[in-house]
């Protein structure tokens, strides 16, 4: 597996978020993790929310040089982030693979930015939903699972960039459960990355956003929490209720309750939401909201 080359294209991030930014409770105000050169003139790639609402960015490359960097944009639907190194890294660009011909089975290798590598295997490529109203179609997961998985390099066996780490998940299969890591996959990059750097968002309308953490329990879905001040919140949906149907149609678990949500209109559409609170049905209508109009901005360093 040629994977030397890349792991010096492979760098730290580490960034600083205002104490009161919206995602500071929940992701902290101190984030640590790693990210991909993809362009020579020191353009990275890494998971979104180690950069989301950041005033402060800095990148160490595996010499140890430290490099101030400019969260440049965060894509809500993917998970992608990129930022932009403010000094030269003098760092090589990685080559992208090919997500979607990568194998169930197929060896590979999730390297971080201070040189931990996890020889891996790809144990499942399916649907993943997620509870913050996040969903992919095709995620890809990889065991055994890396320590250090926040924005780490997915490589294919020809040194090729497959995918960026984004979370430590536990899986189970005949009767075991074991420990995985789920990466976003790197063809999902490309159509948006022009759009990304001209101008910090993808070039179509918001999905709508409620601010509902949800999970799924035997094909029900059912709130865990919402966000304080957020749409959901101020229609009155709780912690417990059971939702049920999106406008006229029933809803089969998590991922079927995001498509319709998002099928209901663009950020700010009136979405009618049946959920079953103590064994009773009833209606609310959620104002939904762009998720990123309540994020801090990023800022030119």
């Amino acid at each position: 597996m040629r994977i030397g080359p890349i792991l010096h294209s492979i760098v730290g991030v580490r960034s600083s978020i205002p104490a009161d930014a919206f995602t500071a409770s929940a992701l902290g105000t101190r984030r640590e993790g790693s990210g991909v050169v993809i362009r020579d003139n020191g353009l990275v790639l890494t998971i979104g929310y180690l950069i989301t609402e950041a005033e402060d960015v800095w990148l160490t490359t595996r010499t140890g040089r430290v490099v101030p960097a400019h969260a440049l944009a965060y894509d809500q639907e993917t998970g992608f982030g990129l930022v932009q190194a403010l000094e030269r890294l003098d760092l090589p660009a990685v080559a992208f693979g090919a997500a979607t011909d990568a194998a169930i089975g197929q060896d590979v290798v999730l390297a971080d930015g201070i040189g931990q590598v996890v020889q891996a295997s790809i144990v499942a490529k399916q649907e993943f939903a997620g509870y913050w109203e996040y969903l992919l179609d095709e995620a890809i997961f990889t065991a055994p699972a890396h320590p250090s998985w926040g924005g780490a390099a997915l490589i294919g066996p020809d040194g090729k960039l497959l995918g960026i780490g984004s979370l430590h998940l536990r899986m189970g299969r005949a009767g075991e459960i074991f420990d995985v890591n789920m990466a976003v996959p790197i063809d999902l990059l490309p159509p948006i990355l022009d759009d990304l750097l001209a101008r910090g968002r993808v070039d179509k309308p918001p999905r709508p956003w409620l601010g509902a953490f949800s999970a799924e329990s035997n094909g029900e879905v059912v709130v865990m929490s919402v966000t304080e001040g957020g749409p959901a919140a101020q229609a009155g949906l709780r912690p417990g209720d059971i939702i049920s149907d999106v406008r006229d149609g029933e809803i089969d678990g998590l991922a079927d309750f995001y498509r319709k949500l998002w099928a209901s209109g663009p950020a700010g559409a009136e979405v009618p939401i049946r959920v079953v609170r103590d064994g009773r049905e009833t209606w609310l209508r959620i104002r939904s909201a762009d998720r990123a109009s309540f994020l801090k901005k990023p800022h030119l360093q």
